[in-house]
C-alpha cells in the first residue's frame, strides 16, 4: 500500500488524540453541518469517521484502501454509537464508480500529500459532489518535520512531502473548484475548503 499512497500510514491513536483531542470540533470548524451527506475519503481507523457519523446522523460514506483500517473504523463508529451508510474498501481514485449518490461534502484528512495522482483524485471528488459541494483537504503545514512534535517526537509526513495551501489550491482548482476558505487547525495543520463550481 505504501507504493500507492506513500507516507500515509495511520498513526497511533494516542498521538492522534494528543494532536486533536476534540475531533468533532475540527469537523465543525471545517464547515460540516448536520444536514450534509459526507464522504470520509481515506478514513483510516475512524478517528474522524466516528464523530462525523454522529454529526450528520449516519449520512456518511467511508472509504479506505486498507480493509484492516475499515474494520477498526467500524469498531470506533459503533463505540461512539454512530452509523455509516456504506463502508467502501477500495482505492480512493475509484470512488466515482462506487458511491451510490452524490454527496455534499468530501473530507480527506492527512492523506492528500501522499496521493500519487492528485489531479485525478481532485477530478474524482468533483464528480461525486453535488453542485456547490465542498471538498476539504486537511494537511500538515509545510514546516520541517522535526518541528511538528507530538508526545515528544517529530510526527507527520516527511518535510519534502508537505504542501502549502497554495500548492494544494493550484492542483485542485483546475478540476473545477474555487477556494472557499483556509481554516487553521492548530497546532500544525490547516484545512483548505474548496467549492465545486
Amino acid at each position: 500500500m505504501d507504493d500507492l499512497f506513500p507516507a500515509t500510514s495511520m498513526p497511533d491513536r494516542d498521538w492522534w488524540a494528543a494532536l486533536w483531542p476534540r475531533p468533532a470540533e475540527v469537523l465543525t470548524d471545517l464547515g460540516i453541518r448536520p444536514d450534509m451527506t459526507v464522504l470520509d475519503l481515506c478514513c483510516g481507523d475512524g478517528y474522524f469517521t466516528a464523530p462525523l457519523a454522529r454529526l450528520v446522523d449516519g449520512r456518511v460514506y467511508a472509504l479506505d484502501l486498507d480493509a484492516g483500517m475499515i474494520e477498526q473504523a467500524k469498531v470506533e463508529v459503533a463505540r461512539l454509537g454512530g452509523t455509516v451508510r456504506l463502508w467502501i474498501n477500495a482505492d480512493a481514485r475509484e470512488i466515482v464508480s462506487l458511491l451510490p449518490e452524490p454527496v455534499d461534502y468530501v473530507l480527506i484528512a492527512n492523506t492528500f500529500h501522499g496521493v500519487p495522482d492528485k489531479p485525478d483524485l481532485a477530478r474524482a471528488a468533483w464528480q461525486i459532489l453535488r453542485p456547490g459541494g465542498l471538498f476539504a483537504i486537511v494537511n500538515w503545514h509545510p514546516i520541517p518535520r522535526e518541528q511538528t512534535v507530538v508526545l515528544d517526537q517529530p510526527r507527520g509526513p516527511r518535510t519534502d512531502m508537505r504542501m502549502s495551501p497554495d500548492a494544494v489550491r493550484k492542483i485542485v482548482e483546475p478540476a473545477g473548484f474555487s477556494t472557499a476558505l483556509i481554516e487553521e487547525l492548530p497546532p500544525y495543520h490547516y484545512g483548505i475548503i474548496l467549492k465545486r463550481v
